[in-house]
């Protein structure tokens, strides 16, 4: 079935490929607008009800979200009350009282410190209680706030309570009455209350349980709400399975909100779920959330009857407005025809002519900003693009013939010299001028080494070679002062390094170094290290010089990876009246020539302590290059 499918299309793909451009195009009205239409006009209905569907668990989820943060608000608080209540000092010391109280004081105890703590705490109008039951039998009763435990050591939360070892329990009470006088709250509403155990100081004590309440209808103030969507309803199901919601609204008119729970499965899942079920043919949605905090599961129960008249409503006027886009689309596209066509057929004219190989061809004033407009203004520039590429290789090949001839020219000049420094060698040889003879031999080396620059990449070996032929030239301009060390590992002689990359490292190293001695004999050391690290190689160049200030160094070694513009910049701070050129523009080159050599992850960076020593880190991949190639042809 695929495969006949596949033949199928690849027909038909033939087939079109010979009609012509306005031929596909009036094929394309069919394919392109009135199918698409009918295809969007079914896609549009159904994304309609489902974008009815998506605000309305939208709203619903925001509606249960803002109860959540009401009653994270209550909770919060209710804790905060708790804290203000255990942290009074006054009215601690009098729960932990050891002996009995005679009337006066406790007439003091009620005045002074339950009064103040009664106004203190009750300044909040959403907090209808708080009530502190203690088993301490030399504490008088003061109602309402202190009282014996023993009032409340027969509800059902009172050992839970105690099994939480000073950790808050919340529960929902129906009635929160003990005596029924008329301080006491109103025994016909339900209260969510906060519990929590006390002790002595040791915190180990039992002292007793404090007990603040607040109405649940404050607690779940958008559940019981009057000002409500018609369609949904906030309910509260507690840890025993007790519903609590608004009774007379409208959702519950046909079946009550235990009913509707019943069909939802309640999970323990802090976030929000959806869930749809079906009573009795009518079609709800339950938006539940589980609150561990207080451990009840709120659910907003959505009726969808009034949403799906909705949607068959709109339907209806959807059809009508795709049948009219429809018409206008078809007007459109016949109008736009003409207009394109003749553009591209102005583009196809001059193609031909460059075909031929006619790159002078007299350009089409193809103008506009839609795509045949772009593709005139690309074409352009493309012919142009063409004509210089031309002209820039015909000057190439002359560049290069030009080049050829210099370079032949060099290696006769470079040959010259060479000789001349060899008989100047020998020379100073036959006068017994040794030391003369030694420089032209390291002169010569680092000439030979320098000039004839056969190959990008050599041995380390031959590096440290070129180095030490330039410290031996530069000894006689500082009189012996400096002190070059090698300690390179035997496995990185043959290791792969840039050519010219290690002497400029070092010549920097002497001129900084040299410029600011701090030694007490005048010598400078440099110390040149090479060890392997798994797959790099890390070589050290260390100057025994007086080293960079902190700041400096900071920013010397940001200016190694800056950008052009930046680095001219910050360059600027490097410049001195008595030192020009301490920009740290010989380094930069050297980590620019790694980076493009081997990548960013490798380079160069720089140490210093002020005082002490510099030192210049180069970080190569670990590449060991064949044995027995001379560098020299």
């Amino acid at each position: 079935m695929g495969r006949a499918v596949f033949r199928w299309f690849l027909g038909l793909r033939d087939f079109t490929f010979k009609f012509s451009l306005q031929a596909k195009l009036i094929l394309s009205f069919v394919v392109v607008i009135f199918i698409p239409v009918v295809l969007f006009s079914w896609y549009t209905l159904n994304e309609d009800s489902a974008k009815a569907m998506k605000d309305l668990m939208k709203n619903n989820e925001n509606v249960l979200e803002v109860e959540k943060i009401n009653i994270e608000n209550n909770i919060e608080l209710m804790r905060w009350t708790a804290q203000l209540a255990l942290s009074n000092r006054e009215m601690n010391k009098y729960l932990q009282i050891e002996q009995t109280q005679d009337a006066a004081n406790v007439l003091y105890i009620k005045k002074a410190v339950v009064n103040n703590f009664q106004y203190f705490l009750f300044n909040n109008p959403r907090i209808a209680n708080v009530r502190l039951f203690t088993d301490n039998l030399y504490v008088n009763e003061i109602w309402p706030v202190i009282l014996q435990e023993s009032r409340i050591q027969d509800k059902p939360w009172h050992d839970e309570v105690m099994k939480q070892n000073g950790m808050p329990w919340w529960a929902i009470q129906g009635n929160v009455v003990l005596t029924g006088l008329p301080s006491e709250p109103s025994p016909n509403e339900p209260f969510m209350t906060y519990l929590q155990e006390f002790k002595y100081p040791d915190n180990a004590t039992h002292n007793g349980i404090l007990e603040i309440s607040m109405v649940l209808s404050n607690f779940f103030s958008r559940t019981f709400s009057s000002v409500q969507d018609m369609n949904s309803q906030l309910i509260v199901v507690a840890r025993s399975g007790q519903v609590f919601s608004l009774k007379d609204s409208a959702v519950f008119e046909r079946h009550s909100a235990e009913e509707l729970i019943n069909g939802v499965k309640l999970t323990s899942n802090t976030a929000n779920e959806t869930v749809q079920l079906e009573v009795d043919g009518q079609s709800y949605l339950a938006f539940q959330s589980y609150i561990p905090s207080i451990d009840v599961h709120l659910v907003n129960m959505v009726s969808l009857a009034d949403t799906m008249n909705g949607i068959n409503h709109s339907r209806v006027r959807y059809i009508v407005l795709f049948s009219l886009l429809a018409a206008f689309l078809v007007l459109l596209s016949y109008s736009m025809q003409a207009v394109i066509l003749r553009r591209l057929k102005a583009l196809r004219e001059s193609m031909q002519q460059v075909r031929s190989g006619n790159f002078n061809v007299e350009l089409p004033p193809i103008t506009g900003t839609d795509e045949v407009g772009e593709l005139g203004f690309h074409y352009r520039k493309l012919i142009l693009k063409i004509n210089e590429l031309i002209q820039e290789q015909a000057a190439r090949q002359a560049a290069g013939k030009e080049a050829e001839l210099r370079a032949l020219k060099n290696q006769i000049d470079s040959h010259f010299l060479y000789n001349t420094l060899e008989n100047v060698k020998m020379l100073a040889e036959m006068e017994g001028q040794y030391l003369i003879s030694d420089i032209m031999t390291s002169l010569g080396g680092m000439m030979r080494y320098s000039m004839e620059w056969n190959r990008e990449h050599v041995m380390l070996s031959d590096e440290i070679q070129h180095v030490q032929d330039y410290v031996s030239i530069m000894n006689i301009r500082y009189d012996g002062r400096l002190d070059l060390r090698l300690s390179i590992a035997p496995e990185c002689l043959k290791q792969e390094s840039l050519k010219m990359s290690l002497q400029p490292t070092v010549e920097n190293a002497i001129k900084h170094g040299m410029r600011r001695m701090h030694s007490s004999d005048g010598n400078l050391v440099i110390i040149i290290s090479a060890v392997r690290c798994d797959q790099t190689c890390v070589i050290e160049v260390t100057d025994s010089g007086c080293g960079i200030p902190e700041e400096r160094l900071t920013l010397l070694n940001r200016m190694l990876r800056m950008e052009e513009s930046a680095y001219q910049n910050a360059r600027q701070l490097f410049v001195r009246k008595d030192n020009q050129d301490s920009n740290g523009i010989g380094l930069r080159n050297v980590d620019q020539r790694l980076v493009m050599s081997y990548g960013v992850e490798y380079g160069i960076g720089v140490e210093s302590q002020e005082g002490s020593y510099t030192r210049v880190i180069m970080t190569l991949p670990y590449r060991v290059m064949g044995g027995g190639e001379d560098i020299y042809d």
